[in-house]
Order: C-alpha cells, then structure tokens, then sequence
C-alpha cells in the first residue's frame, strides 16, 4: 500500500513519519495543495490524503478516477470545499477527520472571550507604549453573564462544560437536540430567541450555505445591548461588514474571530509588512473591541497529531475494508 500526503505543514510532518515507520506504509509527504496540476504527482499510489482550504477543482477527480485512485481522505472536518458531484462521477469515496479535539476549541472561544471581557487588547497594547492608566479600561465578569451556545455538537457540549464552570448561564441550541442537555433544561426553542436572550453568543454551527449567515444587521438589532458574537466556528456564520458596523456604533460590545469569510489567502500565510488590500479586515485588527486570529482555535499538538493520523487511519480502512467509520456520506 503506498499513500500520499498534500498540503503538509512542518508541524504536520513528524507525525505522518511516525505514523508511516509504525505501520510500515509508504507515505509520501508534498508541501504542495492537491490541484490539476500536482494530482499527477499521486499516479502509482493507491489513496490520497489532504488539507486544503482553498476548493478542490472537479478535474482532480477525472485525474485520480484514471489512476485507479477511489478514496480522498482529509485531515480535516469540513467539506464545503469539495465538488461532492465529482465524486460521486468518479466512483471516490471521501472520508473526513470529524473530532481531533473538541476541547482545543472550545477552550480557545473562551479564551478569546475571557481577553475581550478584561480589554486585554487593548491593555497590552497600552503597556507596550508605557501606558500604565487603568481606566477606561474596566472588565466585565464571565459568572454574571447569559452565554448562549449555538450548536451542541462535540464542540458545543465541550464548550458548555467550560462556560458552566466559569459559572456562567449557560442556554443552548441545536435542531438536533443532545438527550443529556435537553433534560438539563438548556435548550430554547429557536436560534432567534437564543440570540435575544444571550450576552455572550459562541458559534459552533456548520456552514449554512452562502449568504445564509447567523450574524447580521437584523438578527444584531435584535440582541441584546453589549452583547459578544464570538465564531470559531465558520466564518461566513458572520456578515463581518454588518458585526464590524454594530461594533463600532457601539451595539454590541465586541467579538472574538478566528474564523473569517475572506480568510482563504490570508490566514496562515506570512504578511508582514504588506499591505492589506481586505480593508475591513485591517479595521478589524485595529479596533480594541475585536479579536481577530487566524483559525488557530485547533492548532494544539493533539490535534494535529490526531488530523495526521486518522485520516491516514481511515484512509487504510478504506483500502482494506471498502468503510471507515469517518466516511461521509456522499447522498445526503
């Protein structure tokens, strides 16, 4: 069985090695994106892994279908970018990395949350200068807030557990209910009223489709005053323009993003000293009352060690068995 690897990052590298010398498989590992052009390099393997965020064009697919490759497994969970028809054209399976670490994002929205509610940013920020004054800069305290959690999947559900112990209110939603949450009672009937009723909202939510977002100028008027959207979800959850606007008139109190509509291109690539041609972002960045990150909220070694290894995992099932466990349903 020989495998291969696009799109691997150096933190990535280590793992995909120990992996391959412990299940003695060749994987041959490409800092390169799986595009037209680099598919021919997988002629020969029998399985192709991958991470990408930019969209995978529907020619691989006819190129790997040639080859007699029929299973794309990604080390990552969503598959908004991936051409299901084409698949299904080409007879290729598609397999996915559904839970490498709950934990590591749900403790990251709280994190973000916990620096905007003490002005971190904008402390930091001062003291760099020698600017010792605290005011105006006066924290708001997590246990007096209502903290609405919107999806309650295995990020979701980490994520209350956290908020409780911080002793916050916690009130949730799901159109798929969790058994154990809705006997505790921590269900509301709609995303609306969740939104209505919360000071904090943490998004944990799939992708809606485009331009179906949860945040906007109509759902905003309606939340409460000084209330924080914080996604770490999916960045077109948010219209950024619309959030940015409630911001800075003062609305809402702020937002943590370390998802963002337009991150494809920006995020996790080296910009120093360039100029930003995304100008909302740019004012995102300088405002005090928005945190804006990278899509870092998975980046702990667990999970990546855990994206490496079982897509590789699921891959070999694939191979050997025709299933996996983490296959994705291509009907739905």
């Amino acid at each position: 069985m020989k495998l291969i690897d696009y799109g691997v990052r150096e933190d990535e590298k280590q793992y995909i090695e120990e992996w391959s010398e412990d299940n003695n498989i060749e994987v041959k590992i490409l800092s390169e994106l799986l595009t037209p052009e680099t598919v021919e390099l997988a002629k020969g393997f029998d399985g192709v892994v991958a991470y990408q965020q930019l969209p995978y064009d529907p020619s691989i697919f006819d190129k790997m279908n040639e080859y007699g490759i029929h299973v794309l497994s990604l080390r990552n969970v969503g598959v908004d970018n991936v051409p299901i028809d084409a698949l299904k054209k080409n007879d290729i399976r598609l397999t996915n990395v559904p839970s490498y670490s709950p934990e590591a994002i749900a403790e990251y929205s709280v994190t973000g949350l916990m620096a905007l509610l003490r002005n971190l940013k904008h402390m930091i920020r001062k003291v760099d200068q020698h600017d010792f004054d605290w005011a105006p800069d006066i924290g708001r305290e997590l246990n007096q807030l209502t903290v609405g959690v919107a999806g309650t999947g295995r990020i979701g559900q980490a994520a209350i557990k956290i908020y409780e112990g911080f002793g916050a209110k916690v009130i949730a939603f799901d159109k798929y209910r969790n058994e154990e949450l809705d006997k505790r009672g921590l269900y509301v009937n709609s995303l609306d009223e969740l939104l209505k009723q919360s000071d904090v909202i943490t998004l944990h939510l799939p992708s809606l489709g485009i331009g179906n977002t949860v945040i906007n100028s109509k759902t905003i008027s309606e939340m409460k005053d000084n209330a924080i959207v914080v996604n770490t979800g999916r960045g077109d959850l948010v219209n950024t323009a619309d959030l940015y606007e409630a911001v800075v008139s003062g609305k809402l109190y702020g937002a943590v993003l370390d998802v963002y509509e337009n991150e494809v291109g920006i995020f996790n690539n080296d910009l120093t000293d360039q100029d930003l041609e995304d100008k909302l972002l740019e004012k995102m960045i300088k405002s005090p009352r928005i945190i804006v990150t990278p899509h870092i909220a998975f980046y702990t070694t667990k999970a990546v060690k855990n994206m490496a290894t079982v897509s590789l995992n699921s891959m070999v099932d694939e191979l050997n068995t025709g299933k996996s466990t983490t296959e994705i349903n291509l009907n739905k």
